[in-house]
């Protein structure tokens, strides 16, 4: 399986899936923590999160995948959603709480 494939998999198997630098719980730059606590707020129970700072082909596998160039990316029902600054702004005027509700991802 290419890393393509495996991106396919992660996104269309999860309902939320986040490419980070780091972990939830030890964000490795300001922007994925941003991305972290927009989904805390949203009251998202549960996000795939995947590390790219551990894999390589990932880190550029999503880059290609989604033809967008930084990380962190979100993915809700298999669909790109953008990075932080895309999701601060979905969060503010009400739209991601929505899409992660229609997603069935919120607690």
């Amino acid at each position: 399986m290419d890393i393509q494939d495996v991106i396919r998999e992660q996104v269309s198997s999860n309902p939320v899936v986040l490419y980070m630098k780091g972990t939830p719980q030890f964000p490795q730059c300001g922007f994925s923590a941003t991305a972290v606590q927009i989904l805390k707020h949203c009251g998202v129970s549960a996000v795939a999160a995947v590390n790219v700072l551990e894999n390589d082909a990932i880190r550029q596998g999503i880059k290609e995948f989604s033809n967008w160039p930084t990380i962190p990316q979100l993915y809700v029902g298999g669909e790109f959603v953008g990075g932080s600054d895309i999701m601060r702004e979905m969060f503010e005027n009400g739209e991601l709480q929505q899409m992660l509700a229609d997603a069935g991802a919120v607690r």
